[in-house]
């Protein structure tokens, strides 16, 4: 059992997926000796997610497979799982879980994470988004030769699903109102070049399209079309989750959790965010606060974020002055290629195509991103070698840019 609301029991952390976890082992690595008690609303110990739309999906693997390795240093951490956190106080220093128990603590962690945003639509073919393991497995059930897929959203989920569902024998097409697959992660030639080789290996996609309404065995467009669907998959992006905060006076979440240059919510010297939730600056893009939900993110932030938290509780100095300044990096598997993207394509004013050949459905791609003349990204598409490409041109990436004058 946890400790009552009158009683501080270490440090909270909030979320109980790989954030969750980093931030744990990151606690112990900056110097925390007390209580890390880490809630979720999943009933699983940490498990890596990425797979849950490749691999798992395709049952290629067993999903037990996904579990994170926990290091030595989190054996005496308390798992709270299977009941969420429903709301937090940040002031007071205590928690309030959907069960109705009381939790107080020193220091707390935010690492809540993502969930998948959903359609105002209802009745139709069965519908399915993919997050969890239970999400995974219930939408593998549903793959097989012949099966008529109808993906609603072109970004990563939207085009592994395809990718998995069209390999497994399904009859894909993909909806979404952008004129390419993951334009706005990649920009639109790479995307145009990533829909060649889609469209190569027979999945359908229907672009500058949406979804308005459902009937039991189609999709209506908004132009009238009805696209035949067995199944629907809904990949139309995320939503922070925040709302156990959303009581907390003076906290800015309007696109997730809005944290300073070290971390800290609202300026609070004993609570930081991590993961996905986290809206933080970094002056390798100026001054501006980013969310940035890529598999990189929870390892850099925690780090971070533990440092700030371990001195802030023990009135201690930080011992790394310098800007918090992560490097994003994502990759994503679809039929066998590899995507891999350093920096920041998204911000990007102009791409140039670095090497290789767009306008055929195969071959190693390399992309160049730039604002004016600096690099400040990197995106390879195909195989082993272009990815040791996109490896060897992110040394160009790591200098921060000299400050204005």
């Amino acid at each position: 059992m946890g400790a009552s609301a009158g009683a501080a029991a270490g440090i909270a952390v909030v979320g109980a997926s790989l954030g969750g976890l980093r931030a744990a082992e990151q606690l112990r690595a900056a110097g925390w000796r007390g209580a890390i008690t880490v809630f979720g609303d999943e009933p699983h110990l940490p498990y890596n997610r990425p797979p849950l739309s490749k691999e798992v999906l395709a049952g290629e693997v067993p999903a037990g497979t996904t579990r994170l390795r926990r290091r030595p240093s989190v054996e005496d951490v308390e798992w709270r799982l299977g009941v969420a956190v429903a709301s937090a106080d940040p002031a007071a220093c205590t928690l309030t879980l959907a069960d109705g128990s009381a939790y107080a603590y020193e220091g707390l962690v935010a690492a809540t994470g993502v969930r998948p945003r959903r359609l105002p639509l209802t009745g139709g073919p069965p519908r399915y988004v993919l997050r969890t393991l239970e999400d995974s497995a219930a939408l593998r059930a549903r793959l097989g030769r012949g099966v008529r897929v109808l993906v609603i959203g072109s970004g990563f989920i939207g085009c592994e699903v395809a990718a998995t569902a069209r390999t497994a024998g399904c009859d894909v097409t993909v909806v979404a109102p952008e004129a390419e697959p993951m334009l706005l992660a990649v920009g639109e030639e790479p995307a145009r070049a990533l829909r060649r080789r889609h469209e190569a290996r027979g999945v359908r996609f229907l672009m500058g399209r949406a979804a308005t309404g459902l009937t039991p065995r189609t999709a209506v467009l908004d132009d009238g079309t009805e696209v035949p669907a067995d199944v629907v998959v809904e990949a139309v992006g995320s939503l922070p989750n925040t709302e156990w905060l959303a009581a907390s006076a003076g906290l800015d979440l309007t696109d997730g959790i809005l944290c300073d240059a070290l971390l800290r919510i609202g300026g609070l010297p004993h609570a930081v965010a991590v993961g996905d939730v986290a809206r933080f600056p970094n002056p390798r893009y100026g001054p501006v606060p980013r969310r940035v939900e890529h598999w990189s993110m929870p390892g850099d932030t925690a780090r971070h974020a533990a440092r700030t938290l371990v001195a802030g509780l023990t009135g201690t100095d930080r011992p790394d002055p310098a800007p918090f300044a992560p490097l994003p990096s994502f990759w994503s598997d679809q039929f066998g290629l590899r995507l891999q993207s350093f920096g920041q394509p998204a911000l990007a004013d102009h791409c140039r195509l670095l090497e290789g050949d767009p306008t055929t459905s195969d071959g190693d791609l390399l992309y160049g991103y730039y604002q004016a003349d600096r690099l400040i990204g990197i995106t390879a598409l195909g195989g082993p070698k272009a990815t040791a490409k996109a490896s060897h041109h992110r040394s160009h990436l790591l200098p921060l840019p000299e400050p204005a004058l």
